[in-house]
């Protein structure tokens, strides 16, 4: 338990002071640590394929390292820096359950649902801090909130998006998932924030 205790440490000092945490993720990503439980969550992202179409970028880990990276330049505008960065770190872990094949396409449907269980765990492993934990996992469980809003998809639910999370700390994170891919355009996803935030507010 020292190492792993150890190695989340680390991995936290990495994500909250490194320009680029990609570079550390994938420098130990191939470790032994990594295949062990509660890493192993990570791990699997490696494995998991994403619709080429959404996803150019290919797999959830190299989704999530742009992201991250995305989010380390921006975490500057967060109200909480840790919170937002594991979440950053965080928020697809449900993908490698909810992932499958249909129709010949690559679905994910529910991951921030399933994500937001699985983040709780791997983050109890390590601190008992409620606040900090329930605030991590409420940016996993919304993330995906600006996405059905801009596109007027059924599966918005802003009143209660509002009573667990701050909406700014989600349209922000929001902005570094879509970013969080190849030939992103970042003017229109700048946009699409902005539009979140008013469609919460109108709410």
């Amino acid at each position: 338990m020292n190492q792993l205790k150890e190695q989340y440490q680390e991995l936290e000092r990495h994500l909250l002071r490194d320009e680029t945490p990609s570079c550390y993720l994938n420098e130990i990503c191939d470790t032994p640590v990594f295949q062990k439980n509660p890493f192993d969550l990570l791990n699997r992202l490696r494995q998991t394929k994403q619709s080429p179409k959404y996803h150019p970028e290919g797999s959830v880990w190299n989704h999530t390292l742009l992201v991250v990276d995305e989010a380390a330049k921006r975490k500057g505008k967060s109200k909480d820096t840790k919170v937002f960065l594991w979440a950053a770190l965080l928020h697809d872990v449900g993908k490698p359950a909810a992932t499958r094949m249909r129709r010949g396409r690559i679905t994910s449907y529910d991951h921030e649902k399933i994500g937001k269980e699985l983040a709780e765990n791997f983050l109890r492993t390590f601190t008992q801090d409620d606040r900090f934990i329930q605030a991590v996992t409420a940016l996993v469980r919304w993330h995906m909130q600006p996405l059905f809003l801009v596109y007027d998809l059924p599966y918005a639910d802003v009143e209660a998006m509002k009573r667990q999370t701050d909406l700014y700390e989600v349209a922000l994170l929001g902005l570094c998932d879509r970013m969080g891919r190849l030939h992103a355009d970042r003017e229109k996803e700048e946009h699409n924030m902005e539009l979140f935030l008013r469609k919460c507010e109108k709410d």
